[in-house]
């Protein structure tokens, strides 16, 4: 059986992660979707290369989609859109709003086409404001959004962004994703297209979840004191390292936080998440401690709290240590504890709980041959997903155009005055 949106046919305007991540998602689900890219493709097939026109990057946000090559700054461009465009339901874009207009692929013009299109655009920063001129990539929103000072890391006297993830833009992708699935409930009511418009800037805020969230009673004067604070350290000058230490020092977080971390056992490492008070104080009796945090008269500035969160943290570090990772997994599932081991990424492709939910696909590239990378995120009983491979640089050009009636001698021409590749 094809996919839930088996039928929903999407064209992408899109590059790098978020717009791709999106498309990448709908074809899972079943659409059709087609990446249109200039004759020298997507950037991010030349970031990590592996081969000539294909990356690690690319592979990992373009699974199941066809790839037409097509310069839309030339006239063939203009031929083959009027002819594409009537036939998609959703159009996603994540241009900065300048170069979507440039290259005519901006809503009104694709409404003007298709008034029943479906128009998804990701922008940095929004049309509106003094930064929505600005290009904007996920470690240039986590710097401007606070995440990356939140994130306490330090390297070479500046603040360090989170590498394991281009997390604000993987989400921007769900986001539109999302937006898509929406936007076609809603048409399939009302006969209506629409546009709509994300953001990686709204992504970004809505990741930082209860850290964005001021409660006017509580923070309201603490903030505007911080506020002052930090202008004052740097007009003076103070490098980040001291003012992230000063800030700290103003924001202190509660002692003693064993209940959700790692720890090094007898031969590796374990993390755990108490996030209940029932879950603490059960962790408390397996490692045979006491925390005063529990107690009615505690309060978690005095320095009597500070010193003994620091010697509770001690405690519990020495007691891990006295177990294997595989025995305080034991012990720690058998006493109801979330809890897992600490791997690497070349460990988890052959994980069992991952093989046994079909998390990692097998495919076949047409030029690097056989790749594993994660699968589809959703499982549907009676629209089953399956993933197909990531696109070589215009492999489906002739295909699509062909579809679109143009013949194997215009196509030929355009190719020769390098329209497509």
């Amino acid at each position: 059986m094809p996919g839930p949106l088996h039928g929903v046919k999407v064209v992408e305007f899109t590059e790098i992660i978020a717009g791709p991540f999106a498309g990448m998602l709908l074809s899972d689900m079943g659409a059709d979707v087609i990446k249109v890219e200039p004759p020298w493709g997507d950037p991010w097939r030349g970031t990590q290369p592996i081969s000539t026109t294909e990356s690690r990057v690319f592979i990992a946000y373009n699974r199941g989609k066809r790839s037409i090559t097509l310069d839309l700054t030339t006239e063939p461009a203009a031929e083959v859109l009027a002819r594409l465009i009537p036939q998609m339901d959703v159009a996603i874009v994540n241009y900065r709003p300048d170069v979507a207009a440039r290259l005519g692929v901006d809503y009104d013009s694709l409404a003007t086409i298709n008034p029943r299109l479906i128009y998804c655009e990701n922008t940095a920063f929004g049309r509106q404001g003094p930064d929505s001129w600005r290009p904007g990539y996920d470690m240039i929103l986590q710097a401007m959004t606070g995440i990356m000072t939140a994130e306490s890391k330090v390297s070479n006297g500046a603040p360090m962004h989170v590498v394991s993830s281009p997390f604000v833009d993987t989400s921007a992708g769900l986001c539109l994703a999302w937006c898509v699935c929406a936007a076609l409930f809603h048409r399939e009511r009302t006969g209506h297209g629409q546009k709509v418009e994300t953001t990686l800037l709204g992504l970004a805020l809505a990741m930082l979840g209860m850290r964005f969230v001021e409660v006017e009673s509580l923070d309201k004067e603490h903030n505007a004191a911080t506020l002052e604070s930090l202008a004052a350290l740097r007009d003076a000058g103070v490098p980040y390292p001291e003012l992230l230490q000063i800030y700290e020092a103003d924001h202190p977080v509660s002692p003693g936080n064993i209940y959700y971390r790692s720890y090094q056992t007898a031969d590796g490492v374990v993390s755990l998440g108490c996030l209940s008070d029932p879950l603490r104080k059960r962790l408390l009796d397996v490692l045979g401690l006491t925390d005063i945090r529990f107690e009615p008269d505690y309060n978690p500035r005095s320095q009597e709290a500070v010193a003994f969160g620091e010697k509770l943290i001690r405690q519990a570090e020495e007691v891990f240590l006295q177990r294997t990772a595989a025995e305080w997994l034991d012990v720690l599932d058998n006493n109801g504890i979330p809890a897992g081991p600490v791997r690497f990424i070349e460990e988890v492709f052959d994980d069992p709980q991952v093989q046994a939910n079909d998390l990692v696909a097998r495919l076949e590239h047409r030029d690097v041959g056989p790749l594993r990378m994660v699968g589809p995120l959703a499982n549907f009983s009676e629209t089953p997903l399956e993933p197909t491979p990531p696109p070589a640089l215009g492999q489906h050009t002739d295909q699509v155009l062909a579809e679109l009636g143009f013949t194997p001698v215009e196509i030929e021409g355009w190719r020769q005055r390098g329209a497509l590749s």
